[in-house]
């Protein structure tokens, strides 16, 4: 039976808390489509994947990121509606109710908020300095894009590019394509396993260089008009 919700969570060296965070998730979503999405990792995470009954896993050949993963998984889904998680257990996938409720009433994408965030203060501030200049840059009207919960129709995949950084930008992507997005706040826990993949630093940069990129295809982004068609 084809399940009516998937959920993509891209892991990366998660072996501490990959197990606790896929559990969580089919307790809260038991009838979703879970689909785990180890980014080449050089750790235990495959294994400890392959161990949780009721999970599909995909395992790409080499690390590629955050986004080559998340795109992998979001090609792999079979519901209409597709969610997405980081894997690091600071979303609650709690909230991926809250989420599908906002979508009742006909939006197209619904993304979360970190309504009280639990970083240290350093990357409150830069995520706070991001998200003003880039939605100087690209008037997307999201408070948090940092915010990984988001849910959208699966149809709307066929809007993505692939490229590195790409989850940082899909709710600018989907409002440029004339999707209807609203936004919920969601709760975000401190992280209680394993660290952090990026600095402030390393996230500053890449954020600067994709800004530029996603700042340009969107302007040159071709948009079909509607078509007419007789058949003779």
């Amino acid at each position: 039976m084809q399940p009516s919700f998937s959920i993509i969570i891209p892991f990366y060296n998660e072996e501490e808390s990959v197990v606790a965070v896929l559990e969580e998730v089919r307790r809260c979503q038991p009838e979703a489509e879970v689909i785990a999405v180890d980014d080449g990792s050089s750790d235990s995470t495959w294994e400890k994947i392959c161990s949780v009954p009721g999970v599909r896993g995909l395992r790409p050949s080499a690390n590629r990121g955050q986004s080559a993963a998340m795109y992998a998984g979001l090609q792999a889904a079979r519901a209409p509606i597709v969610g997405l998680m980081d894997g690091d257990g600071q979303n609650d996938p709690a909230d991926f109710a809250k989420l599908l409720e906002g979508m009742k009433d006909g939006a197209d994408v619904v993304v979360g908020y970190r309504a009280k965030r639990k970083d240290t203060f350093s990357r409150r501030a830069a995520s706070k300095i991001a998200n003003r200049i880039r939605r100087m840059f690209l008037d997307d009207g999201v408070r948090d894009t940092g915010c990984s919960l988001k849910i959208f129709r699966r149809e709307a995949v066929q809007y993505l590019v692939p490229f590195n950084g790409l989850h940082r930008y899909l709710p600018a992507i989907f409002k440029k394509a004339g999707l209807r997005i609203e936004q919920v706040p969601v709760n975000h826990r401190p992280r209680a396993q394993g660290t952090s993949k990026y600095t402030n630093w390393d996230r500053a940069l890449r954020g600067i260089y994709d800004l530029i990129g996603v700042s340009w295809l969107l302007k040159r982004k071709v948009h079909y008009p509607s078509i007419e068609e007789h058949q003779a």
